[in-house]
């Protein structure tokens, strides 16, 4: 299906943008995603052509309809990750025993951060793929380890959305 693997894209951008802006909270979000985006399309255009571009500025085209439909599912992910922060932060507190916050690699914070937006904010995705998703990218860019701990503290989030019933529309 293609469209899951855009969204696997998009989920993958949004933790590396979760990331740099844990490290370095930028002042201004929309130019920090502009300019996050044309970073990676810089990067990605520059290893297509593999010649060394020392200092060369790279003009970028428009991006392509793969390259935006990433970020229009990406952005609205970054956006409310990022506004609801500390009240997600509060459910990776309460379920990972004995991890303080700032104790937790930071790719897996920023990974669990998504996919509790995900499951909290989301009616369209449903949990269970906010947790595979979540637990693939955590093997990906960190380790096996990191894909289980994700999906403990995940099952957990999503055992407390469950009790309440949440009305199927």
């Amino acid at each position: 299906m293609a469209g899951m693997g855009k969204r696997r894209e998009a989920r993958e951008r949004a933790v590396q943008f979760l990331f740099q802006y844990d490290f370095n909270p930028p002042e201004r979000l929309d130019e920090a995603l502009d300019q996050f985006w044309d970073t990676q399309r810089t990067a990605a255009i520059a290893e297509e052509k593999s010649e060394a571009t020392w200092g060369q500025k790279i003009e970028l085209p428009p991006p392509t309809a793969e390259e935006a439909a990433v970020r229009l599912f990406a952005d609205p992910l970054i956006r409310g990750t990022l506004q609801y922060r500390d009240d997600i932060d509060g459910y990776i507190k309460k379920y990972a025993q004995n991890w303080e916050l700032h104790r937790i690699a930071a790719v897996d914070r920023n990974i669990l951060r998504l996919a509790i937006y995900e499951m909290l904010h989301r009616e369209d995705i449903p949990p269970v793929v906010s947790i595979n998703e979540a637990v693939d990218v955590a093997k990906k860019f960190s380790t096996h380890e990191s894909g289980k701990f994700v999906n403990g503290i995940l099952d957990k989030v999503k055992g407390e959305l469950l009790r309440p019933a949440r009305v199927v529309k």
